[in-house]
């Protein structure tokens, strides 16, 4: 649920129809995935070598691919990175048929594995990106191989007073409501409110960090589809917390087959510390990382530590590979 970017980064021309221009790391690439009623903006880190894994990263709500770019540079020695800016955030434009669900972000990301024939990938995924990345292992497990949510957006009975102002973005008309109660507001206020919101120590972001994460959010909100995508994805969450049966996230994630690492923040204002314990009995077989300092955005605020425990989880996802083909699994 971040619009905060990260330092060191240049500038790069956006696909034409969208305002501004969009920074990308030293190294990486930007492409343009064309799909019937869909285009996906994929930033791209190629690896060190050839051979390496393919792995997916999926942002969370108002965040971006420029999110896992941290990370993706820690990782270029382990797998074959991509990020994916959802439909309406990044560089992606709105969806043609406006279904900003989460369904629809998970048949997103499910069509372009398809097209792209990457899969199976090691799917990683950041709060509603979790969700989204959730419900793609439970119905698509040929897609992926292993599974890494950091703060995902699963339902929470009693959610944070601090979420609350993001889940009030999916009553119709509060959008709007917002957009004028804070048009006053600088990119430099709104950019601190973001950062105070999705950091554990928002001190750690660099004056660079900052000034280039400014730069974002006021091109971000020159676009004319910033609050729809905003609002409709924040019901889209909504919604998802309310399915029941088969189609509920959290029974989905009991369906998950990858092996799965989950990592949360004791930080987050977002995602509560308490659903860890929860998340780790439904995934099955699954570990459990838990940051106390962390708020969350853990891949931003502690990429090496991330790195290190998804590391470790292809290490043994490899090793039970081995097994399954000795036939001693």
């Amino acid at each position: 649920m971040s619009s905060t970017e990260l330092p060191g980064v240049r500038s790069a021309a956006e696909p034409s129809g969208l305002v501004g221009a969009v920074r990308v790391a030293d190294g990486e690439r930007l492409r343009s995935a064309s799909l019937p009623g869909l285009t996906l903006t994929v930033r791209s880190r190629p690896p060190v070598r050839e051979g390496l894994a393919p792995a997916l990263f999926v942002h969370g709500l108002g965040g971006s691919s420029q999110n896992w770019s941290a990370l993706m540079a820690l990782l270029e020695d382990t797998v074959d990175g991509e990020a994916v800016d959802l439909p309406g955030f990044g560089t992606s434009p709105p969806p043609a048929d406006r279904d900003y669900s989460v369904t629809a972000m998970a048949r997103a990301v499910i069509r372009h594995l398809d097209a792209a024939g990457r899969g199976p990938v090691h799917l990683v995924g950041n709060s509603l990106g979790g969700a989204v990345s959730t419900r793609v292992a439970a119905v698509r497990p040929d897609l992926v191989r292993t599974l890494t949510l950091i703060s995902p957006a699963l339902p929470e009975l009693r959610v944070q007073r601090s979420a609350v102002p993001t889940a009030l973005l999916a009553v119709p008309g509060v959008a709007p409501l917002f957009a004028r109660l804070s048009r006053d507001l600088t990119a430099e206020q709104r950019t601190r409110g973001v950062m105070g919101l999705c950091y554990g120590d928002p001190s750690r972001v660099t004056s660079e960090g900052f000034r280039h994460a400014v730069e974002e959010t006021e091109r971000r909100m020159r676009l004319p589809y910033f609050w729809e995508a905003l609002a409709r994805s924040s019901r889209g969450i909504v919604d998802a917390y309310t399915l029941g049966g088969q189609h509920g996230l959290w029974r989905q994630a009991e369906r998950v087959l990858a092996p799965t690492l989950l990592v949360y923040g004791g930080r987050d204002q977002l995602v509560s510390y308490r659903m860890a314990h929860k998340a780790a009995a439904s995934f099955r077989g699954s570990r459990l990382l838990c940051l106390p300092e962390a708020g969350h955005v853990a891949m931003m605020e502690h990429p090496e530590v991330v790195a290190s425990a998804f590391r470790d989880l292809l290490g043994t996802a490899g090793q039970n590979d081995v097994r399954d083909e000795d036939g001693r699994g």
